[in-house]
């Protein structure tokens, strides 16, 4: 928490309500209650006030949320007590504020998508969440947005890593531009990729088979492509929405990746709570048939690829592309620009293609080893772990490596390769190679800025458990077979607000797997069997599914972020000219998918019908951008 209390705090053991507080979350009052610490998790805790009980729970961390009816506690000042096994006293409580939770992240999505300016607009969402949380004093939360938020999400070791490992591999383009490699690259592949159509689908090609990590993937793929895409006219925005539309939805649904381990540790804890016997690797697999969004994803980026028709805005920047050869719209802003003169290879330089293939397959075969070794290295630790060399092993060991120590490692040896090669060579002078390094880095500042208040905003919301309010404001609405449906669309709305599919899953599957279970039973079904399954694999895949649909498009993500840095597209750009193709795909998915396979009907035929739909409406609605209108 901050040092500050936020608004609606008291001290510990009393809280006060105000006379219009019933208008808080449409009459219900969010509470954050601290319970004392050392107790073990199952401890049964009862909260109560003024001799009333208001709720109960068991302990599953230090801190629970507890909705209450503003109308029954009243206003004025109550004292809050909480006993937790043999413990008893006073509980520290926070007043969560409701639909207000929301605000920021709609804030900052809002203005970056009406003024196109994503550095101003993130940075307001996070003062409008400091307003609220620091009592609404605009000095104190101006001073706080810094030091509360900004400061915290880089100290993150984690996102830490993500800076150090996305600025050497912008070094390591920036030396790769310099010494020509890049140069070397376009003029190899040229007479291969002749067309717009090839370029597409070359580019498809390869964001599938970089399938093990998504920051990777839009790395690797973006940097890679770019100048092949720049010579074809095919616009940054199309180059960005392919490799977008490759890296999240083919890494969540392959059973070897850098996500399972998150994804089956979650449902594996989930099925341990409700005391469910079934193997939760098995339930993932058996899940990914159920994945329609990510699925029918890569199934439209492909149909897009293949038949070289768009719509929408992005129809217009093909087009812009195709005839003007303007690969950004006037006035746009990539978030990574390789265009600086200091990049320009020195004259006479022999454009050697080797020069950039080897450190990008440098990154590849470290990233591959680096999971390998972080895997083997944390299954030897545990006990219990699986026959090693064995299918199981093989998904354990890529479930529990150290991906961002992975790309570090990565990334450094990449620009190290990237800077001996044209010394080798004689092309560049260690001087050259070094201005090149620091022209490289230079180029990723812009999306380093906007990741800083992306996980900015994403602390913002833990705050004030955005998630929280969103998930409490649909309970009571759901029946098993409309489950799967609802879950997807309350996965994608948290997802989306957040710019995280990470944390979207790990606060909805364990709330979801219970539901769905406890609506299963009561209504008849025995756990493991027909209808049962249905609707837990449908709302297992659901979350899963709408988690990557939310982190696709939201202009807070990581992975958007980074597709749009290594393809040097303009961010809010790329993000209008997706958001079409993901709201089609989205509603597909949840027409011929999540809703028809509730009630019965297998996911291969969902699947079938879908890409009918999607390729049936490409050709019906999609135009060529090569034909002027």
């Amino acid at each position: 928490m901050a040092a500050a209390e936020p608004a609606g705090s008291s001290p510990a053991g009393e809280l006060t309500v105000a006379q219009d507080g019933a208008a808080l979350a449409y009459g219900k009052l969010h509470l954050a209650v601290a319970v004392p610490q050392g107790l073990p998790a199952g401890t049964p805790v009862v909260v109560s006030s003024d001799g009333r009980e208001l709720g109960r729970f068991e302990l599953a961390a230090g801190e629970q949320t507890l909705v209450v009816s503003a109308a029954d506690l009243g206003s004025g000042r109550h004292r809050v007590e909480v006993a937790a096994g043999a413990a008893r006293g006073d509980a520290e409580v926070r007043l969560i504020p409701g639909w207000l939770s929301v605000v920021p992240p709609l804030v900052a999505i809002g203005l970056a998508l009406v003024f196109k300016d994503v550095l101003i607009s993130l940075f307001l969402g996070v003062y409008v969440g400091a307003l609220v949380l620091f009592q609404w004093h605009p000095l104190t939360a101006f001073a706080r947005s810094i030091d509360a938020f900004v400061l915290p999400s880089l100290a993150d070791l984690d996102h830490a890593k993500i800076v150090v490992f996305t600025t050497l591999l912008g070094g390591m383009v920036g030396v790769i531009t310099k010494s020509g490699g890049t140069r070397g690259i376009v003029d190899r592949l040229t007479p291969y990729a002749t067309s717009s159509r090839r370029g597409q689908l070359a580019t498809w090609v390869l964001g599938v088979l970089v399938f093990f990590d998504d920051y990777a993937n839009t790395l690797i793929v973006g940097s890679t492509m770019r100048p092949i895409t720049d010579r074809l006219r095919i616009s940054r925005e199309k180059l960005a929405y392919i490799v977008d539309s490759t890296a999240a939805p083919v890494a969540s649904v392959m059973p070897i990746s850098t996500w399972i381990g998150f994804e089956v540790g979650l449902i594996a804890a989930a099925f341990t709570q409700i005391g469910l016997d079934q193997n939760a690797f098995s339930a993932f697999v058996a899940s990914i048939p159920f994945r329609f969004y990510p699925i029918l994803a890569l199934v439209l980026g492909f149909t897009i690829a293949a038949t070289g028709r768009d719509f929408g805005p992005m129809l217009a920047a093909e087009r812009r592309a195709a005839h003007k050869g303007e690969l950004i719209k006037d006035g746009d802003k990539p978030l990574a620009d390789y265009r600086s003169e200091a990049l320009e290879p020195p004259d006479g330089t022999r454009f050697r293609a080797l020069n950039a293939v080897l450190p990008i397959a440098t990154v590849i075969v470290v990233t591959l080893a680096g999971l390998y070794t972080t895997g083997a290295a944390a299954l030897a630790a545990q006990a219990g772990a699986p026959p090693s060399g064995s299918w199981l092993w093989w998904r354990d060991l890529f479930s529990n490596s150290d991906s961002f120590t992975t790309l570090l490692w990565a990334s450094l040896a990449g620009l190290t390769v990237a800077i001996a090669l044209p010394l080798v060579q004689g092309l560049l002078s260690v001087r050259q190679s070094m201005e090149a390094t620091v022209e490289g880095f230079k180029a990723m500042l812009m999306a380093l800025v906007v990741l800083a208040l992306a996980w900015s905003i994403g602390s913002v919301c833990a705050e004030l458990h955005t998630a929280d309010w969103v998930v409490g404001v649909t309970e009571g609405v759901l029946s098993p077979h409309l489950l799967p449906v609802l879950v997807f669309l309350i996965s994608a709305a948290v997802s989306f607000a957040t710019g995280t599919s990470w944390g979207t899953m790990g606060i909805l599957i364990p709330l979801v797997i219970p539901i769905a279970h406890g609506l299963s039973v009561g209504g008849g079904h025995p756990p493991g069997q027909g209808v049962y399954m249905t609707v837990m694999l449908g709302t297992i895949s659901s979350v899963l599914a709408g988690s990557v649909w939310g982190d696709h498009c939201s202009p807070i993500s990581d992975p958007t972020i980074l597709s749009s840095t290594a393809s040097g597209s303009d961010h809010i750009a790329h993000v209008r000219t997706q958001l079409p193709y993901a709201l089609g795909v989205g509603v597909v998915g949840m027409l011929v998918g999540d809703v028809p396979t509730a009630y019965g009907l297998p996911a291969w035929v969902s699947l079938l019908v879908g890409t009918a739909v999607i390729v049936g409406g490409v050709l019906w609605f999609g135009k060529k951008s090569d034909v002027e209108e």
